[in-house]
């Protein structure tokens, strides 16, 4: 099975790569009882997965192919190597960080409520850009007003030098060019939701496997996920396209495709 579907999975995995927007995020794996590192990258109708050694940047960036689109991502170090301007910093990841900040009981607690405010305004107004009673030019101008004003609660949550405030307020800044991409860049995404729901039925099969114990059920487990969850997103049979990618491998003809049907 696995050989029948390395074809199309190869295909999917070029696609992928070569789209204008896509989303990526990680978990872990274990092979023979020893951590790996787990990988997808998603766009709205094609999910490709990798199990890899480890999770550092040489290894996604591999991953990943040439510096193409925009990428939407967390805060993770590894992702450095992706022009700022190009990526998307997930906001529900910014949003529990805000949250953690506005519980605490010192001078940061009002960071947090100010930054958690126009977070929650401004993927309010999101909401209505994308069902269409608000106008992407409105809420552009509304996004540069938010990102001025995050970038001065972010700046004064540096300046108060409180133990775990003022050094995730600095990284913060630090990705303040991919804050905002959502707003300017069709197609582009405030959070990375669409990597973490892909990820999880992943995470799933590790937690009622234990994972692989080698090399060859790495290779299968990432094939038929891949599979799976890109057929799942195209609403199309899964055991139809495993039975059709099997007679062809046997006869030895062109494999059935992966990619969307262009509308």
């Amino acid at each position: 099975m696995s050989a029948a579907i390395a074809a199309p999975v190869n295909e999917a995995v070029a696609h992928v790569q070569a789209q204008d927007v896509k989303h990526t995020d990680g978990s872990t794996w274990r092979r023979e009882g020893a951590y790996a590192a787990l990988w997808t990258i998603v766009t709205p109708l094609v999910a490709v997965y990798f199990i890899t050694k480890d999770a550092c940047r040489d290894t996604i960036a591999s991953l990943l192919g040439t510096l193409h689109g925009t990428l939407i991502t967390d805060r993770g170090s590894q992702f450095g190597f992706w022009a700022m301007e190009q990526r998307q910093i997930c906001w529900a990841h910014l949003i529990r960080k805000f949250v953690a900040f506005s519980e605490r009981n010192d001078e940061g607690a009002t960071i947090g409520d100010g930054l958690l405010l126009l977070a929650q305004a401004m993927l309010s107004a999101w909401h209505r850009v994308r069902d269409g009673t608000l106008s992407r030019a409105h809420y552009q101008g509304m996004a540069r007003s938010a990102q001025a004003a995050t970038e001065t609660l972010l700046a004064r949550g540096v300046d108060l030098r409180l133990k775990g405030l003022s050094g995730a307020c600095q990284n913060i800044l630090d990705h303040k060019e991919a804050l905002f991409t959502f707003a300017f860049k069709p197609g582009v995404e405030p959070t990375n939701n669409r990597a973490e729901r892909a990820l999880r039925a992943f995470v799933l099969w590790r937690k009622v496997s234990f994972g692989s114990q080698s090399e060859r059920g790495c290779l299968f487990a990432q094939r038929i996920m891949t599979v799976a969850q890109t057929l799942r997103l195209q609403g199309r049979s899964v055991l139809a396209f495993l039975i059709e990618a099997c007679h062809a491998h046997l006869a030895g003809t062109r494999t059935p495709t992966l990619l969307p049907t262009p509308r």
